[in-house]
């Protein structure tokens, strides 16, 4: 089993790669004394379509700044930092509700399992951190994930000492490197993130990309990769730090993983570029008007909408999802989000058929 292992790996590299660095690194054939010339390049192409994303993004990000401005800002970053906590989590598999996300915040008793509470207290206790991180430097990435993972899993903040995969169900989708090329692999990685002179915007998804495909960690690679991006947004603009971009690829996330499948089987990044880049843009469309009337356990972006959703269903009991939407003119993206919520919350329910049956309030009986 040990030889296909290592083939597996070698072909999986050399493909993705090309014939750039990442294939001398895979075949252990590099000269040391040639590394002081050699400067790591991702294999990565910037296509037309990232490029607009790039200038409206620019232009959204001004907008964002304006509304940051405001006087329920403070409202709303806490808003917004729970929802990513949440996402981020979700999209790993935690299923605390938004509810109990907000209630450990406030230190108020949770009853679930214990170690999705200790992710919980984790992630906060990381982004709380965040502000403190450099994202420019390996040693603050090994902070983070020590924070991340305390008491999840053994070697938190170290790099893995063994092999992993990404598996789909019983399918393995992904062998990353072996262990022993981490280090070097995130320091070239890391290297090409400080030198290069692509727009942030590009080296944050690239780097995101990238560091998942490399999978440095034993386990929490995907909350790590994803606050990572976050982080380096930051540098472009303090404002990216307060902006849910979690909850977008939540609501997306198995794009979220094709994406990544299908950069991997082209070879070429800039398929997940565009991808992050259309939530970026998302993210920021959907949160520049946001109203916060409060930060408890409707907490959502704009807490006034969610109450209005609410309403409306107690007014019109038995409607359906598209109908609701189209009375409220709300998108049927942003409608679901408020529908889930509710759920999560337990003052919604459907009932009926799943083609015939809609929506009603929990304190609304049918006769």
């Amino acid at each position: 089993m040990f030889w296909p292992y290592i083939n597996l790996i070698r072909f999986q590299w050399l493909r993705h790669a090309g014939m750039g660095r990442r294939e001398i690194m895979a075949t252990g054939f590099e000269n040391p004394m040639q590394k002081s010339k050699m400067t790591y390049q991702p294999p990565f192409s910037i296509s037309s379509r990232a490029v607009s994303l790039v200038a409206e993004i620019s232009a959204l990000v001004e907008r964002y700044v304006i509304r940051l401005e405001q006087s329920d800002a403070l409202k709303l970053r806490r808003a917004n930092r729970i929802k990513t906590i949440h996402s981020s989590l979700a999209i790993e598999g935690n299923a605390l509700s938004l509810k109990q996300v907000t209630d450990i915040l406030d230190g108020k008793r949770v009853v679930a399992p214990l170690r999705e509470i200790q992710e919980v207290k984790n992630a906060i206790a990381t982004y709380d951190l965040a502000p403190k991180l450099n994202p420019f430097f390996v040693k603050d990435l090994l902070k983070a994930h020590h924070t991340m993972m305390a008491a999840l899993v053994e070697g938190a903040g170290s790099f893995r000492t063994g092999g992993v995969g990404v598996f789909a169900g019983e399918q393995i989708i992904h062998i990353a490197p072996p262990a022993g090329q981490v280090p070097q692999l995130i320091a070239n990685l890391f290297g090409w993130l400080r030198s290069s002179k692509d727009h942030l915007l590009i080296r944050s998804c690239v780097f995101h990309y990238e560091f998942e495909f490399i999978h440095p960690f034993a386990d929490g690679n995907g909350r790590i990769g994803r606050l990572w991006q976050s982080l380096i947004l930051g540098k472009l603009n303090p404002v990216f730090l307060h902006l849910p971009v979690e909850t977008i690829v939540h609501d997306n996330q198995s794009d979220y993983y094709q994406a990544i499948n299908d950069s991997t089987a082209k070879s070429d990044s800039g398929i997940f570029v565009d991808f992050m880049l259309e939530r970026i843009r998302e993210a920021l469309k959907e949160h520049q008007n946001t109203a916060v009337g409060g930060v408890n356990g409707g907490v959502n972006g704009g807490v006034n909408e969610l109450e209005a959703v609410c309403s409306y269903i107690r007014q019109h009991p038995g409607l359906r999802a598209n109908a609701i939407a189209l009375a409220m003119s709300l998108s049927k993206r942003t409608l679901e989000r408020h529908l889930r919520q509710l759920k999560d919350a337990s003052r919604i329910e459907f009932r009926g058929a799943p083609k015939t049956g809609g929506y009603y309030c929990k304190d609304v009986r049918l006769p």
